[in-house]
């Protein structure tokens, strides 16, 4: 970077990100540089990309139909479309891209990353926002007993604790010594939460092919032991370009999801409970840079796709910026089971409200699965235009919601009914065989445009 560029990018953080990305990509064709990957990118985040990086060339794209509200905040839904992109770049952008997002359009993401074209575009020709899922379990509410026993043991001031130690670690990337390190520590907090040991409790790392390790804990079921609930949130963070050296404590983003999952394992486990399906709660690896570790469990689950019933996904619940308590994201998530959600507030924490909204493609780890055809919901801790600024900077710490975690139980003990309600029913879910019968597309039928 040239020294006159230097000072024009300290005057304003956005320039400093495009400055970066543009240097990268005007240099993509030195051998030094990363391998290339490829990237399905939503409409806005192509736009920051394009106005920095221009001649990187679009290779696929389609319209894809999205369920956004008809008014921010309410319940009625549009069918909208939205253009996803195939687009090719080197792996040394991605923070840089990640970053330029969030500078410029105030959100997380936009893109996931593929580790080759074929799995790209076999991606962008299977999405479809308003698709129905293989599997559709019943989604009655009835077992207040087990939930109601539940609720009032989850304790705002463990979660305070859990999102505390988190964002004590100088980082947590993908690709850090401390991103391993708080993988180890959270895998040795969660084999702690199973004491005695029980046979039904599986806890383990999952390795990829960077350093982060994802975390699973895993109570199988009595019953539909084929049959899954997936509670979800990502372990990493990040800020800034260093990859050792940066501050990105993540107590927000996301340290609070992490916290909401191991305090409904520790209450579950104290509580004894037995689900009838199996259930697992997953802190994924790399959210930050593509939606990678939740990618490649996705593409792990698969081969047997059909046996996951529900998903949630818990990424940023502790700072209110709004005066609603809940939002429910209608676009890349299953309109039946957020039905599901927002009844489930209703029964369970009548005080609170639900408000509705959208975020576009890949914003967090539940576009990874509802790519892989799986019934997914994400609730937020506010609306699209009102959450926590701070985030993937080094202010992202517990004082930016007041020192206190009293959002995020809120959301803890909305995926715990979550859990146990859908975890407890012994009927297997019905096969929707209209949804099975869609095979993939060819990849040469995606459009393909410049």
């Amino acid at each position: 970077m040239t020294s006159r560029l230097a000072r024009r990018a300290l005057r304003t953080p956005f320039v400093a990100a495009v400055a970066l990305l543009a240097v990268l990509t005007t240099t993509a064709a030195t051998p030094a540089l990363a391998a290339p990957v490829w990237l399905t990118i939503g409409e806005q985040a192509h736009a920051v990309m394009q106005r920095v990086a221009p001649q990187v060339p679009t290779l696929a794209a389609r319209q894809v139909a999205v369920n956004v509200p008809v008014q921010r905040g309410r319940a009625a839904l549009r069918q909208a479309s939205e253009t996803v992109r195939v687009v090719e770049i080197d792996e040394d952008m991605i923070p840089t891209l990640s970053m330029a997002v969030h500078m410029k359009l105030a959100k997380c993401g936009g893109f996931m990353q593929h580790e080759s074209l074929a799995e790209a575009l076999a991606v962008l020709h299977r999405l479809d926002g308003t698709a129905e899922p293989l599997l559709a379990p019943s989604y009655a509410i009835d077992n207040p007993a087990e939930v109601n026993a539940m609720l009032p043991q989850l304790q705002a001031s463990n979660l305070l604790s859990t999102i505390t130690q988190l964002s004590n670690f100088q980082n947590r990337r993908y690709n850090s010594t401390h991103g391993v390190a708080a993988s180890n520590w959270l895998f040795s907090q969660w084999q702690a939460l199973n004491p005695g040991n029980r046979r039904t409790v599986r806890v383990r790392q999952i390795p990829h092919t960077w350093a982060q390790k994802s975390v699973e804990f895993e109570i199988i079921g009595t019953g539909n032991s084929g049959e899954t609930v997936i509670l979800g949130a990502h372990l990493d963070s990040i800020a800034g370009s260093g990859i050792e050296t940066s501050r990105a404590p993540g107590a927000d983003d996301d340290a609070s999801g992490v916290a909401g999952l191991t305090e409904i394992i520790r209450v579950m486990m104290a509580s004894g409970y037995q689900p009838k399906r199996n259930i697992r709660f997953i802190a994924y690896a790399a959210e930050e840079v593509g939606l990678l570790g939740s990618k490649a469990i996705v593409t792990q689950q698969a081969a047997r796709r059909d046996r996951v019933v529900g998903v949630m996904q818990l990424d940023m619940t502790a700072y209110q910026g709004s005066p609603t308590d809940l939002w429910i994201y209608t676009d890349y998530t299953n309109a039946a089971q957020n039905a599901f959600v927002a009844n489930l507030a209703a029964t369970y924490l009548p005080t609170l409200t639900v408000g509705y909204d959208a975020c576009g493609y890949g914003c967090s780890d539940h576009a990874a699965w509802h790519a892989g055809g799986f019934a997914v919901s994400f609730p937020f801790e506010s609306s699209n235009a009102t959450y926590n600024r701070l985030i993937h900077t080094a202010s992202d710490t517990t004082a930016t919601f007041g020192n206190q975690a009293n959002h995020a139980l809120k959301f803890t003990q909305l995926a715990l009914a979550f859990m146990v309600e859908l975890a407890s029913d012994g009927t297997p879910a019905a096969r929707n065989e209209a949804a099975a019968a869609k095979a993939p597309l060819e990849a040469a039928r995606v459009s393909r445009s410049r």
